[in-house]
């Protein structure tokens, strides 16, 4: 277990391979142990690091932590400590939000952020994530997904308000204003099979966000598509990670591993 100390708590994380960096950010259900298999396909290009958010996994759980600009000063500490100056951002859920955030607000670190099942209107995450244990989330999330006690194992090193006091703050973000005024390359993945943060459908579209985002919307998909289809999830992440910088995502070219649904 990998580890260090930031404003006197312990801060998890693990790191695989060589390469560019690229930082994960975990969702509301679980912990950095679900990015174990992207890591691993992005080892021999990238240097991949997955960090536990404090509440989660095994980094603190100290309570005056469990708020949105924590979390964001936890990142911004992390990547100061392991020295990384220039970041792509792979975030899922509560990372999602974590990476739209920071990378808003760090332009000059952040080359391009990944935000899988971001919730872009505050409509379209369910209600059920402010108020069931992380536990009883694993369950309905995980239902029929491949590796999902991978999840569930974690989901219990929880603390619920830390899940509990992050849903409340995202009621009152902007989100959608955020990502239609983003100057960092950006590509906004959702499931079509989503119970907790739903695609905001046709009204998302490429009129209304940045030439320099990507919107897609992978078919047959659940909550944690990195699971549910991972082949087909990481050549998406490898294809974003291989456009050159500043490159737009739009010039991704569509493959049929993960295209139908393409925004």
């Amino acid at each position: 277990m990998s580890a260090i100390i930031i404003d006197n708590q312990i801060a998890h994380y693990e790191v695989l391979g060589r390469g560019k960096p690229v930082v994960f950010l975990h969702g509301w259900v679980g912990s950095w142990r679900y990015w174990i298999p992207t890591m691993q396909s992005l080892s021999v290009a990238y240097r991949t690091y997955a960090l536990d958010l404090w509440g989660f996994g095994d980094s603190a759980k100290v309570p005056s932590r469990y708020n949105i600009e924590q979390q964001l000063d936890l990142l911004d500490a992390f990547l100061a400590e392991m020295r990384i100056g220039k970041v792509a951002l792979v975030g899922h859920g509560l990372g999602a939000i974590i990476a739209a955030l920071y990378a808003s607000r760090h332009t000059f670190i952040t080359d391009r952020y990944m935000a899988v099942s971001l919730p872009i209107n505050s409509g379209d995450l369910n209600g059920r994530l402010g108020t069931e244990s992380p536990q009883a989330l694993a369950d309905w999330l995980l239902s029929s997904t491949p590796g999902g006690d991978t999840v569930r194992s974690e989901a219990v090193k929880t603390n619920p308000r830390a899940i509990h006091n992050t849903f409340d703050e995202i009621i009152v973000l902007d989100l959608l204003a955020l990502t239609r005024r983003m100057q960092t390359p950006a590509l906004l993945v959702h499931s079509e099979l989503d119970p907790l943060a739903s695609s905001p459908g046709d009204m998302y579209d490429t009129d209304m966000i940045p030439s320099n985002t990507h919107h897609i919307v992978l078919d047959n998909a659940g909550h944690f598509p990195m699971l549910d289809q991972p082949s087909k999830f990481n050549r998406l992440v490898t294809d974003f990670l291989e456009l050159s910088s500043g490159e737009s995502p739009r010039q991704l070219q569509l493959k049929e591993e993960w295209r139908r649904r393409i925004r």
